[in-house]
């Protein structure tokens, strides 16, 4: 489950769903549309593990049977996935970058459409990787439920400090988190790069050898 763990904090440190949380907390009621992002991004997390476990039933596909085979094959190419987007984004790098098309319309968001928003911005490839993850795991303890429990909230950790932040101190995080965003802003491309390139090679690097083993 340390995989779990790991991945839960490259989740909530993704440079692009920290720069679009900040952005809405900044916007016009952007207190209830935070918390509208954070319970959708926490639901549609819920949801993903969920769905595996009613599939699985908390029982892991055996060794060297297909479906074992499958989900390593899957991690596999998920890792390749990652290191080819931190390849892509290492020649890219520099190059001016058109700001994204939801940053016209924060201001006009409702909280509802928050909700719809925080499942949109979810990074669906490390949320892949945390479900095949979740196939593997073998759900027979109280340590291996709170491990979930503890992967859902450390990928939603960065969003609920900065809604308390926000709510508590409104003018010093305001400041700050725009400060936060403006350096985000500026490493964004060497964060990206250095997380897709080291996951994805780890990912790759370990399901080929369980897949060789």
């Amino acid at each position: 489950m340390l995989e779990l763990v790991i991945l839960g904090l490259v989740i909530t440190l993704s440079p692009l769903t920290l720069v679009a949380f900040i952005l809405l907390l900044a916007a016009k009621g952007g207190i209830w549309k935070g918390l509208g992002f954070i319970l959708g991004w926490m639901a549609c997390l819920v949801a993903v593990i969920a769905a595996v476990i009613l599939t699985t039933g908390g029982d892991p596909p055996r060794q060297h049977t297909a479906p074992s085979t499958a989900v390593l094959v899957v991690k596999a190419l998920l890792g390749a996935l990652l290191i080819w987007m931190g390849i892509r984004r290492r020649r890219r790098r520099g190059l001016p970058r058109k700001p994204p098309t939801w940053t016209g319309w924060l201001d006009r968001m409702s909280p509802w459409a928050a909700v719809g928003f925080g499942a949109f911005m979810q990074p669906w490839s490390l949320v892949a990787i945390g479900a095949a993850t979740v196939v593997q795991a073998k759900l027979s303890t109280v340590g291996d439920w709170l491990a979930l429990v503890v992967f859902c909230l450390l990928a939603t950790s960065s969003f609920l400090v900065m809604e308390l932040y926000a709510v508590l101190s409104p003018e010093a995080a305001a400041a700050r988190l725009g400060r936060i965003r403006t350096w985000i802003d500026g490493h964004m491309d060497q964060a990206i790069i250095l997380v897709s390139l080291g996951l994805g090679g780890l990912l790759l690097v370990d399901s080929i050898f369980l897949l060789l083993a």
